[in-house]
């Protein structure tokens, strides 16, 4: 639901969140909360302001990137590392609920902020410290980004085609399941702190939350010595899985993750005598006949046209789905019908059309309420109304660079 400027309520109402964090684990976070109602306050530096307001693509001079990562929040600027500039995010971390950070270990502290300083100052703060390799261990203090964690965590070494190199995404995947994973750590701090009374520090370490969607890899290792290869767009659980080109050129992807979805699939490309082998039984065994599953299928597929492969799968009940890019997105009807691309109005750029929040609550559901701000939009407001200063003392911080 997109609704700006509008009285839906979000289930985190009341909620203030300090988003001092850049590229872009911990800013998402932040993105998610704020979706759903929280106030999220973000702060950058008075000069610089925030990277990702220079990444990819501009119109105008605006950073198109920022406009999504930075809806929902209240821009103001604060030079940190400056002892005014501490001591205003000490004075609006009294009255927050959470504070999202990224910096290497050791810089909050360097600057006055150390948890232990911000908790004196609210023993409530939930605060969520967002680095490459977390606070402790040989790496802490390494610059570390996405890229780095999707090579580490195992993710790129099973990613491309067997004869071809490790593949990285071409996207921050590693941040984002990050942010996700913090965002759901914030709020099971903050249902803890119901209980408790207290905040406490999430230590989230980008490296990590990539290995739990790695599945039973560890597993597989520890009992019984076994590496994942790449295997392409192959699985080594099931088969056939992959995509396959149609006759007018277009690309497909079959999956057949449950035994009956695969029978359904050899039924309708015409070889139902391959499920009375005692290997189509299981997914594993299926996988290691994959080029026999895959000659069946891809030839099938490439004899028709994408909307009669579509049409004859979903009358098959088999699993099946185009491969879209970002415009197919846009157009596709089941996506329209759950508003996943929405519509924005911004003051600077006009209609934006971009994500949805990513679910949907029956009674206080998430909202955009508006895109990422200028610079430094909410100085007067936050400052003023949150802290009680007064139009020249804003303007004394402005004059002397702190904000």
């Amino acid at each position: 639901m997109c609704v700006q400027n509008g009285s839906v309520a979000g289930p985190l109402d009341g909620i203030v969140v300090l988003d001092v964090a850049t590229l872009f684990a911990g800013p998402l976070a932040a993105t998610v909360l704020g979706d759903y109602g929280a106030e999220v306050i973000k702060v950058e530096h008075p000069r610089h302001g925030d990277p990702s307001r220079k990444h990819g693509h501009t119109k105008d001079g605006v950073g198109l990137w920022w406009k999504m990562l930075s809806r929902n929040k209240k821009a103001v600027t604060c030079d940190l590392g400056t002892a005014e500039g501490a001591a205003l995010i000490l004075r609006l971390a009294a009255g927050a609920d959470v504070l999202i950070e990224n910096f290497r270990p050791g810089t909050l502290e360097r600057w006055g902020l150390s948890p232990e300083r911000l908790h004196d100052a609210n023993p409530r703060l939930v605060i969520a410290r967002v680095t490459g390799f977390g606070q402790a261990g040989p790496y802490a203090h390494r610059p570390g980004f996405g890229t780095l964690a999707e090579a580490m965590s195992g993710f790129a070494a099973v990613t491309g085609e067997p004869d071809g190199p490790p593949t990285l995404p071409p996207f921050g995947l590693a941040d984002g399941v990050s942010a996700l994973t913090c965002a759901n750590a914030v709020t099971m701090a903050l249902y803890e702190r119901e209980r408790s009374g207290r905040g406490q520090v999430i230590d989230l370490a980008i490296i990590e939350p990539l290995l739990t969607l790695l599945g039973p890899q560890p597993l597989w290792w520890d009992q019984l010595g076994v590496l994942q290869e790449r295997t392409g767009n192959r699985s080594v659980n099931n088969a056939p899985r992959n995509t396959y080109r149609t006759r007018d050129g277009r690309w497909v992807a079959v999956s057949t993750s449950s035994q009956n979805i695969a029978e359904r699939v050899m039924r309708l490309v015409g070889h139902p005598e391959v499920i009375e082998e005692p290997w189509f039984a299981g997914g594993a065994d299926r996988a290691r006949h994959a080029d026999l599953l895959d000659a069946h299928v891809g030839g099938w597929i490439a004899e028709r046209d994408l909307d009669e492969v579509v049409a004859a799968f979903e009358r098959a009940q088999a699993a099946v789905a185009p491969i879209y890019d970002i415009r197919d997105v846009f157009d596709d009807p089941q996506y329209r019908a759950l508003d996943t691309i929405t519509t924005v109005d911004d003051a600077e750029l006009g209609p934006l059309r971009m994500q949805n929040v990513l679910f949907r609550l029956s009674r206080t559901p998430g909202s955009i309420r508006w895109a990422g701000p200028p610079m430094g939009a909410h100085n007067d407001e936050v400052y003023g109304s949150r802290l009680g200063l007064d139009a020249d003392e804003i303007a004394r911080l402005r004059e002397k660079g702190v904000i």
